[in-house]
This record gives structure tokens, C-alpha cells and sequence, in this order.
């Protein structure tokens, strides 16, 4: 049995997007940038999956950019903003997905802006009292904080965060690569100037994204060299790419409470069978609590064992896929900055199971009894 529970890395893509994706991969080739027909028959193409994004989460079609996925968009938002506000000093998370937070680093290091990490609890959540505290001190800051975390599946409050930075005059950024298609977003009411997503974490193509660049806080290109994506991002539209992401996300958007109440089951059995048959076991971060973190998302601590190294790596020879995340060196515990942070004991092994659409039942319980089995032959 091949199970596949890695849905935070990347998505199967939905048949349906194949489906929208094919005739611009074949009679639709026309570069969107030329004059003619053919041209104006892909342009349109462009625009008419931008409106749908647009509509979806109650925005301006002006206020959509295409990049190359969450990595670029996060980069374009970082950087455009730095430089185009002149901004001295950025408030982030020592949790942040490496996208934002070796940008942030290497910017420092350059000696561009100033750094500063807000307190997180040992849960990884974070203390918006300090942050209040941040701003007060580094007004007209930009601040970087992930609506969900990759790793751990916590939930931050955008909203309140976002209310926040208004206070203080901050431009508010955010990583929502693991929540677009998951959870819902009114951007004519989100008090935030960059989002970012990623068309491979919900059932599209990979090597496409948008970032939503609020109107009142438009900045300069990271990608210059052409006038497309109105002079935001030089360089051919990947025009087969946009269309599969916004059928995408026109799919889990008409589909997001049935898939939601799916899911969360499987994350639900998953937890419960797991307390039920390994003494010892827990979970990272907020991930076992349904109502505080996505319900995509289960980060497994696992009991002490010299072993448990090799888990992530046992786990694939009984064919399931899933990814690790601690403090460790090597196997399921890829040196994670997420787990070090929160100073997760390099002793314990911790293994992120994520869910999608996809997934059943049966592929859960076969989980548990080879989980169950590994971790009985490692202990003994």
C-alpha cells in the first residue's frame, strides 16, 4: 500500500485543473505579451483567471501579481517593501517558513534593516503583547508573521495582528501559502498589505503563485527586464500555470467546508489512535488542537528511542510518505528550525503527517498499525 500524507510539501493535482490546464499546453500557445490573435487569446486566458482570484477573495484584479510560487512572492513583498518604504526595522518570528526568514537574515546581515524576533510561547504561539511592545518602540515597521505554520500547523490570528500594525503604522506581511485554498480570506476587509500563495499546496501545478499587494502599499519589481504583470514581475507569464491555479482555487473554494470536515476526521482518527496505542506520545506546536491549527497539519512527537532517526526513513520502506521536523541531524528529524526554537528535545522523534482531499480512512488506520509496529521494533 502506498500512502501518500506530505500534503504540506505539495498537493496531488486535481484532475479537473489538468482538465482547464491542457489546451493552453497545446492550441493556446500564443506568448500573452503579442499583438495578434493568438496572442490575445492566452491574454485574456490571464486575465480571466485573475478576476477569478480577485473574486474569491474580494479584492482588486490590480492588486493580483503572478510570480513563480509562495518563495518569489515572498521575496517580492519582503524586498519590494524594505526598499520602497525605506523600512529600518522588520518584526518577524524565529518560526517563520525559511522563505521569509533567511531573506530577513540575509538582509540583516547586509545591514539593511534591523531584526527583531517577537516572544513565541513553548507551543510556538505568539505573544501579541510583545509584539504591541515591538511596535510601540520600532513604529512604521514591516511586520512578517505566517497566517499557519508549515511545520507545527499553528493558527495566528492575521486579523488581530494586522489590526495591530494599523495602530502603529506597520505594513503587515504574511506567509498564507498553507491557508489559501484552506480557509477563506476577505482582503475589502483583512487589515494586511501582502499575501502570498502557492498553487501546488491545494490540489494545482507547481511553479505558480500570486502576491496580493494591497493598493495602498504598491512597491517596486524584484523582477524587472519586461513589462508584463503591469511592470510588477518582467518575463512570459506561465500561462497554463495561472489557469490551473485559479481553477484551483475556484475548486476548493466551492469545496472547502466538505473538505474541511473531511479532513479534520482523518486528523481526529489519526490523533485518537495514536494516544490510544503509544504510551508517550504527544504533539508539537498546537497541531492536536483542531480549533488553533490546520486541520491539514499533525506534527507527532514521539517517545524517546535511539532509533528514532531512522523512523521517517521506516516509514517509507512500509510506503507511506510523510516528512520530518525536529532538532536532530539526520532522518525524520532533519535539523528543524521550527522544533529548535521551540527547543523540542533532540531525544524524541517528530514526524509531520499532513492531510489532503485525497486521503481515506484505510490510509490512515494502515498508517497507525506501521507506525505503531516501527516504533514497538525500535523500543525493543
Amino acid at each position: 500500500m502506498r500512502v501518500y500524507l506530505d500534503n504540506a510539501a505539495t498537493t496531488a493535482i486535481d484532475p479537473t485543473v489538468v482538465e482547464a490546464m491542457l489546451p493552453y499546453m497545446t492550441t493556446a500557445f500564443g506568448n500573452p505579451s503579442s499583438t495578434h490573435w493568438h496572442g490575445r487569446n492566452v491574454r485574456s486566458a490571464i486575465e480571466k483567471a485573475r478576476k477569478t482570484i480577485a473574486e474569491l477573495l474580494q479584492c482588486s484584479t490590480s492588486e493580483i501579481f503572478f510570480t513563480s510560487g509562495g518563495t518569489e512572492a515572498d521575496n517580492c513583498a519582503l524586498r519590494g517593501a524594505i526598499a520602497t518604504f525605506s523600512i529600518q526595522h522588520v518584526i518577524s518570528s524565529s518560526i517563520e517558513h525559511s522563505a521569509v526568514l533567511q531573506t530577513l537574515q540575509h538582509l540583516a546581515g547586509e545591514e539593511k534593516i534591523q531584526l527583531h524576533f517577537v516572544d513565541l510561547d513553548e507551543q510556538g504561539q505568539i505573544d501579541l503583547q510583545h509584539l504591541t511592545l515591538l511596535l510601540q518602540k520600532y513604529p512604521n515597521a514591516l511586520v512578517s508573521l505566517m497566517h499557519a505554520n508549515n511545520e507545527i500547523g499553528n493558527l495566528n490570528p492575521i486579523e488581530e495582528i494586522g489590526n495591530i500594525c494599523r495602530t502603529y503604522k506597520a505594513f503587515f506581511h504574511s506567509d498564507t501559502v498553507q491557508t489559501i485554498g484552506h480557509f477563506t480570506h476577505n482582503l475589502s476587509q483583512l487589515p494586511i498589505d501582502y499575501l502570498v500563495a502557492s498553487a501546488h499546496k491545494f490540489h494545482g501545478p507547481k511553479g505558480i503563485g500570486f502576491l496580493y499587494v494591497n493598493r495602498k502599499a504598491k512597491i517596486h519589481p524584484l523582477i524587472t527586464g519586461g513589462a508584463q504583470e503591469r511592470n510588477m514581475r518582467g518575463g512570459t507569464e506561465n500561462v497554463y500555470g495561472i489557469v490551473g491555479l485559479a481553477k484551483a482555487l475556484e475548486i476548493a473554494y466551492e469545496h472547502m467546508s466538505d473538505h474541511r470536515q473531511q479532513i479534520s476526521q482523518l486528523k481526529k482518527h489519526l490523533i485518537e489512535q495514536l494516544q490510544k496505542n503509544i504510551e508517550g506520545v504527544s504533539f508539537n506546536g498546537t497541531s492536536a488542537h483542531l480549533d488553533k491549527s490546520l486541520y491539514t497539519v499533525l506534527n507527532v512527537c514521539l517517545p524517546a528511542s535511539e532509533e528514532n532517526d531512522m523512523l521517517l526513513f521506516n516509514l517509507d520502506l512500509q510506503g507511506i510518505s510523510a516528512s520530518g521536523g525536529s532538532a536532530c541531524s539526520s532522518g525524520a528529524a532533519v535539523g528543524s528550525h521550527v522544533l529548535a526554537a521551540l527547543q523540542h528535545p533532540k531525544e524524541k522523534g517528530a514526524v509531520r503527517f499532513s492531510f489532503s482531499k485525497f486521503n481515506t480512512l484505510s490510509e490512515i488506520d494502515y498508517t497507525v498499525e506501521q507506525l505503531i509496529a516501527l516504533y514497538k521494533g525500535i523500543a525493543t
